[in-house]
């Protein structure tokens, strides 16, 4: 009984102490998942776009997941900036804001070129049905373009107003960043498709993307600018790993499409689920980079105290959010007319496959943080884009098997 009493106090403290963060943390993820509710929507009343254009769903998580694994980077590093002391709202090209902002565009451009080519490759390998590989290259880049301008400017805001008020950049920026991500891609690439599929049109636009994606990286590369020419080498290897990492992950949800267009509640689920799962994973990096930075956590093999306290913040975050995942998406699509399995179904699946996505975004989201920081590399550059396209991928299969095991695809 007195063990237990204390374990009980000490459990309390540990909440009270972080009461904060857990505020933040759950307003953020509300927050998102109201977005996520809206994108998993827009997915959901996507079927006859997803039938009459195959192939697009290999490309759509990985779309998804760029914007939040590019912007979110960019709101860790701002955050880490704010943290020790050397963000300034500055207009000079040299400045931390402007570099940052710069090759971030940069790196959403390229990226969704090389989405588009790899979804379409991808797709051929597995001996998918899918449209063109100039198709692939117009939507994606379209796409990229019209929903990384939205998630730029809100990422930068995000930062400003973290800096102007207070607030932890770590708790709130790759949730809400994510989150925007989500709202705007899926909107985008719809109306990317509208440019697909014309004679001529199509292929002329997309060797024009081709070229201003080349022309914009070598420019950037040979820009002189240190911040640029860092974030660059550093994260476009990650980013290119992380990208064929969730078009694989796309090409699980493409193999079943037939039996979630039946139940399109399911595909409504998919956002929600898989960004909530990133998000908690993201917000885990940005701390651990942080308190890295600020030599608050050590690069231990093992993890230290301190560490199993920001673990604990993910599982306290899983529990409620899982929860909710399943709740709205039956609600909103009974709402709407979309078939559902059902409201207990759907929390099933979501709390089952979210412990399972949870427990291993811990142990990625530590131990890529710990093995880039002890070789010298920035865990800004590498955290969120590793955690959240592992996640993706994690997501995603966990979702799936989740699914088969309660047999409904």
């Amino acid at each position: 009984m007195i063990r237990s009493g204390r374990v009980a106090t000490r459990a309390w403290a540990y909440l009270q102490e972080e009461v904060v963060t857990l505020k933040q943390g759950f307003v953020a993820l509300l927050i998102c998942s109201g977005g996520n509710l809206l994108a998993g929507l827009a997915l959901g009343l996507m079927t006859h776009t997803l039938e009459a254009l195959p192939g697009l769903m290999v490309l759509i998580p990985a779309a998804i997941g760029m914007r939040g694994n590019i912007f979110g980077a960019l709101g860790s590093r701002l955050g880490t900036a704010i943290h020790s002391g050397i963000f300034e709202l500055s207009r000079r090209r040299e400045g931390i804001l402007a570099q940052n902002i710069y090759v971030s565009t940069v790196l959403g451009l390229i990226m969704s070129l090389f989405l588009g080519i790899l979804a379409w490759l991808v797709s051929l390998i597995f001996g998918l049905e899918s449209i063109s590989w100039t198709d692939f290259v117009v939507i994606s880049t379209l796409g990229g373009i019209i929903s990384g301008v939205v998630v730029l400017v809100t990422t930068v805001l995000i930062a400003v107003a973290s800096y102007r008020w207070g607030w932890d950049a770590d708790n709130v920026s790759t949730p809400l960043v994510t989150t925007a991500g989500d709202l705007v891609t899926i909107p985008s690439l719809y109306l990317a498709t509208f440019v697909a599929g014309i004679p001529y049109v199509t292929p002329i636009l997309s060797a024009i993307l081709i070229v201003i994606s080349m022309v914009s990286l070598i420019m950037a590369l040979f820009s002189g600018l240190n911040i640029v020419y860092k974030v660059l080498l550093e994260s476009l290897p990650t980013l290119l790993l992380a990208g064929l990492v969730v078009i694989l992950a796309g090409v699980m949800v493409e193999s079943r499409i037939k039996a979630l267009i039946a139940l399109p509640a399911l595909l409504v689920m998919i956002p929600l689920f898989i960004d909530n799962s990133g998000n908690m994973g993201g917000i885990l990096s940005a701390r651990l980079a942080s308190k890295l930075h600020l030599g608050l956590i050590n690069s231990h093999r093992i993890p230290e105290p301190a560490a199993w306290r920001e673990f604990g913040i993910i599982y306290i975050f899983g529990g409620p959010v899982f929860t909710m995942v399943g709740v709205t998406s039956h609600l909103v699509s009974r709402l709407v007319g979309l078939g559902s399995p059902g409201l207990l179904e759907m929390v099933g699946i979501s709390l089952v496959a979210g412990l399972m996505t949870t427990t291993l975004a811990i142990l990625v989201a530590y131990y890529i943080a710990v093995g880039t920081f002890r070789f010298g590399l920035d865990p800004d550059n590498h955290g969120i884009p590793a955690v959240t396209s592992s996640m993706d991928f994690l997501g995603i299969f966990f979702l799936i098997f989740t699914m088969v095991l309660f047999g409904l695809v």
